[in-house]
């Protein structure tokens, strides 16, 4: 309600846009205003105005409303004059600290595949931390006149709050109590508060951390995976750091891109970051991998040599400019050095060999793309630098199509790598190479278990060459023949391996490929009757054989005496009848993989890959 004040017969307002107090400072500044009202008074143009006693009077009212709290509108002149003496600057309040908990109430021991949490049923004084709960900030009440000019906040009006009880505090170490309605207390099961639930990363115990970032770095690798939940919290920078998760590292494109014009800042940041993780996270490193880099390979391969004594396997993919220091440094601070894999990467093959020939008696697996001056890593192979390499795989870029002819002397090979058991040549053909003044037995692989010699177009390898290399390999369990058309079923039962597992004789290439007469098909069963006891995965696609071979030749292996031994089976393209097929299919009780697509004479619906024994038994109803 507006105050009013008198003066010669006429009434208007005291201050315009000053809104109404509460009950309090309205009737001490009422009584004032009313107090000084006086007889009429005239003067000037004006109009009526006040007496001097009566101006005195409205200003001591006037600095009791203001000592009372209330603000005036800012437009207004008499909220520009400041009144009242000012007051006094509180001292700011001192923080409270966290509060920590003592330390968990278990123990954790490690066992020979678990870690085992023993809880101490005896600590008490354990509590957990809890955070502080912090005050929310009240708007004082606010009240407009009956105009809507302007607004007043009363600080003698607000309301007092009242103190919140504290939280009884949460005991991890041992089970909570709380009372039933009868006052009798009983146990709560162990849980955290809902308060706590984002704060479980930092209550776990490093140990279990640590197995859980394995399990991580198992399947999507250390990097950028470490380096990122290392930044959450100090209990993650400390389980991130373990060196037992760094002991694979892969560096590919995706965390640095391969970029031809890196300013020489972004050069000094790649630098130091591989220097850092070199000296800090690589202690136990064995497996070091570079995927696409285009420069700063030989400073990554200098600083990681000289840092991690332990290194065992450097792969080097898609990567150029690879001088001969980084690999004399190999050679110098690698002793434990056993798999080397340069494959599709640009390399100064003098240091190569030269790593070969100092280091080459621990190298026990090699891997690189054929290229042009690549004989001298061949030449060093066949004079023994490497004689206990067990695997060895030489491949051509596809892109540069078709295939290559490497030329190598098998029998000096079969003398430098006595121990080789796995060989694989991929889109890679054997050419014959005579050597000068030598005599060379003829030894074989005796270790021999594995043989590629696939390729995406059709290649002249005969029965003699692959009669050369399996010369002497009764071990082999993996042959792999895709794309060597020209290889005979007769040639390949003449083998000396009895218990061969895996056989891939599939023709995936295009028929235009071929500029040579296709060789005649038959003998099918020659091979299922010699391997049916041990044949897994058999891969025929594509093969011209006709359907009485086979028959045949699914009828041996559907009277093998384990029907658990076939597991995948491929006849895509070829001849095989509705029968024959049905008959496999209901003695192979094993047999997950089967692909019939492009076979004309089965019914339609059902020339289609199939996987898993439901869908394979829906196709033996179907053929019945």
């Amino acid at each position: 309600m507006d105050q009013v004040v008198i003066v010669g017969g006429d009434s208007k307002p005291m201050d315009e846009g000053v809104g109404s107090t509460t009950s309090g400072a309205t009737s001490g500044a009422t009584s004032g205003a009313t107090s000084s009202t006086s007889g009429p008074s005239r003067g000037g143009k004006g109009g009526p105005t006040k007496p001097a006693a009566a101006k005195k009077k409205s200003s001591e009212a006037a600095k009791r409303k203001s000592s009372t709290g209330v603000k005036r509108k800012s437009g207004t002149p008499a909220a520009k004059r400041k009144s009242g003496t000012p007051a006094a600057a509180k001292p700011k309040k001192a923080r409270k600290k966290a509060r920590f908990g003592a330390g968990p109430g278990y123990t954790i021991q490690e066992g020979e595949d678990m870690l085992l949490l023993i809880s101490n049923t005896g600590h008490q004084d354990h509590l957990a931390w809890r955070p502080l709960k912090k005050k929310k900030k009240t708007a004082a009440t606010k009240k407009t006149t009956s105009s809507g000019k302007g607004k007043l906040k009363n600080h003698a009006q607000r309301k007092k709050r009242k103190p919140a009880a504290a939280k009884p505090r949460v005991n991890l170490g041992a089970p909570t109590l709380r009372e039933r309605s009868n006052g009798v207390a009983e146990e709560n099961p162990l849980r955290a508060p809902k308060d706590l639930d984002h704060r479980w990363g930092q209550s776990l115990p490093e140990e279990v951390l640590v197995s859980i970032f394995q399990m991580i770095v198992v399947q999507d690798g250390a990097i950028p995976f470490l380096c990122r939940v290392s930044r959450v919290c100090r209990l993650w920078n400390t389980a991130a750091a373990s060196p037992g998760l760094w002991r694979s590292v892969s560096m590919g494109f995706c965390w640095i891109t391969p970029s031809k014009t890196q300013t020489p800042r972004t050069e000094e940041k790649i630098k130091n970051t591989i220097g850092w993780l070199a000296s800090d996270r690589f202690s136990q490193l064995r497996e070091f991998t570079l995927n696409h880099w285009k420069k700063n390979v030989d400073y990554a391969v200098k600083v990681v040599s000289q840092s991690c004594p332990q290194l065992a396997s450097l792969n080097l993919s898609y990567c150029t400019g690879v001088t001969g220091q980084a690999f004399l440094s190999l050679a110098e601070n690698s002793p434990s050095l056993q798999s080397i894999n340069m494959q599709y990467s640009e390399y100064q093959v003098e240091g190569l060999a030269q790593l070969l020939k100092t280091n080459g008696g621990k190298i026990r697996k090699f891997l690189f793309t054929h290229g042009s001056r690549n004989d001298m890593l061949l030449a060093a192979l066949s004079r023994g630098c490497c004689p206990d390499l067990e695997f060895l795989e030489i491949n051509w870029n596809v892109q540069k199509g078709g295939f290559c002819e490497l030329p190598i002397h098998i029998q000096a090979l079969q003398h430098g790598c006595p121990k080789l058991k796995t060989f694989r040549l991929l889109n890679v053909v054997l050419g014959r190479k005579t050597i000068r003044n030598a005599e060379v037995s003829a030894l074989g692989f005796p270790l021999l278990e594995e043989l590629c010699m696939a390729t995406s177009s059709s290649c002249p390898t005969s029965d003699r060459d692959l009669w050369d290399l399996l010369l002497a390999s009764p071990k082999l369990r993996v042959l792999d023949l895709r794309g060597c058309f020209y290889i005979s079923a007769p040639g390949l039962a003449a083998l000396p391996c009895e218990e061969l597992e895996c056989l891939f004789w599939g023709q995936y290439f295009n028929s235009k490929c071929n500029s040579w007469p296709p060789p005649a098909r038959k003998d099918l069963q020659k091979l299922t009757e010699k391997w049916s006891r041990s044949m897994r995965e058999l891969d025929l696609a594509n093969q011209l054989f006709s359907e009485e071979d086979l028959e045949l030749a699914l009828g041996h292996l559907a009277r093998a005496p384990d029907p658990d031994t076939l597991r995948s089976l491929n006849l895509s393209g070829t001849r095989i009848s509705a029968p024959a097929l049905r008959l496999i299919i209901q003695q192979s009780t094993a047999l997950s993989y089967l692909n019939v697509t492009s076979c004309r004479n089965l019914p339609r619906g059902h020339k289609r890959v199939h996987r898993g024994h439901e869908e394979i038994s829906q196709l033996l109803v179907a053929l019945q």
